[in-house]
């Protein structure tokens, strides 16, 4: 490939770009200033973690297509980015941001006119959104926009599609390594260095997420916590697993289980897991709701008597993310009402997590809704994974 290094064709991103000008004028609106890393990278293929410290792009409803970045960004602009009108936004103390997205925005004639501004992101900080706010008040009127792009990002293109089982694919291996790397007396960083290695070498991207993965008294941490731990007999180890591939995610989630004493509930949560997921899986069609989803899977964990183990959320879209976090909106929780579509992708996790026992297991595998069954593309064995002395 030739630079700019994007992984989607001009005629895909003009399509994209043409759709969210559609929804700006629907919207009564002259232009948006984007945050959100995950949105440029679908408009543009600007790829960089730089947006945790300042990137803006501007996109009119007459073409515009603008970067506002600052000097160290530069290079990945270049690299990455259709886009070829780029701002500079020093890293001074006597200048503002906000001063530099009004020039930007004077250039585009915007003044008196009305701007959108993406706020649900990680990419703008409070107190830049309030500079902003101040800095343009009475010469534009800047107008808080709902989510629309990430909407819009919901449904896949077949590239975006081909991403996403091309890291399924890595991600299958990688987990068989780590659970391969699991057995009594070495630390889960070994289990982590067999993951990373494998992922590394077959061209895969770090997971926007730090992968959970504990025993002992961090088994029930569902979330990174840091500290490494020694896997110890009869130990549960938890390995929530993920990772990117061009940015685009596939996760997979299991527990294996150390010794020969199995505690008898392991098992009977194991397979109201597996029972669960398989339900899950059964329904996972265009017309289902999210709400439905949530709903099978804490009705499983009832008829299994043990809904007192149920979290309030059994998993979410996956697509490009960066960190922190791959999880993206929506997720699957009770009630939600947004129904599924074809060409949609969704991580299930079915956990059940047992404080008062110390007792965690969970099952979980992405899916691509199609027209019919859905697509898995990360694989987890339906049998208990025990690892024996």
């Amino acid at each position: 490939m030739n630079q700019p290094y994007t992984y989607f064709s001009n005629t895909e991103f003009e399509g994209r770009q043409n759709k969210v000008r559609q929804a700006l004028v629907e919207r009564g609106l002259d232009g948006l200033l984007l945050f959100k890393i995950e949105d440029m990278y679908w408009l543009s293929g600007f790829d960089s973690d730089g947006f945790c410290i300042f990137h803006n792009m501007f996109l009119g409803v007459n073409g515009e297509l603008t970067h506002l970045s600052r000097p160290a960004d530069i290079g990945n602009v270049n690299h990455s980015s259709i886009c070829r009108d780029v701002r500079i936004s020093n890293d001074r103390q006597d200048e503002k941001r906000s001063d530099h997205i009004k020039d930007m925005l004077k250039s585009h004639k915007m003044e008196g006119k009305r701007v959108g501004i993406q706020v649900d992101t990680m990419g703008l900080t409070p107190g830049l959104f309030l500079e902003i706010q101040e800095n343009l008040e009475g010469w534009c009127e800047l107008i808080i926009v709902d989510d629309f792009i990430r909407m819009f990002r919901l449904i896949k293109s077949e590239q975006e599609l081909e991403y996403i089982r091309k890291a399924g694919e890595i991600l299958d291996v990688a987990v068989s390594k780590a659970v391969a790397a699991v057995r009594p007396g070495v630390m889960d960083g070994e289990v982590y260095a067999a993951f990373y290695d494998t992922l590394f070498n077959m061209d895969a991207d770090l997971p926007a997420h730090i992968p959970p993965m504990g025993s002992g008294e961090s088994a029930m941490n569902i979330r990174y916590t840091t500290g490494r731990t020694c896997i110890r007999e009869n130990d549960q180890m938890t390995l929530e697993l993920g990772l990117g591939y061009r940015h685009y995610h596939a996760a997979s989630m299991c527990v294996a289980l150390t010794g020969s004493m199995i505690n008898p509930m392991h098992l009977k949560m194991h397979r109201a897991c597996v029972v669960a997921i398989d339900e899950v899986q059964r329904i996972l069609r265009p017309g289902t709701s999210l709400g439905d989803v949530y709903e099978t899977y804490r009705q499983v964990a009832a008829d299994f008597g043990i809904e007192n183990t149920v979290l309030t959320a059994c998993g979410y879209t996956m697509g490009a993310t960066w960190p922190p976090t791959w999880m993206e909106q929506p997720m699957i929780y009770p009630g939600n009402e947004i129904v599924l579509e074809e060409n949609m992708t969704f991580f299930t996790h079915m956990i059940l997590n047992d404080h008062e026992t110390g007792l965690l297991m969970a099952v979980g595998e992405q899916a691509i809704i199609t027209h019919d069954a859905p697509e898995i593309i990360s694989h987890i064995p339906r049998e208990p994974i025990i690892v024996e002395p």
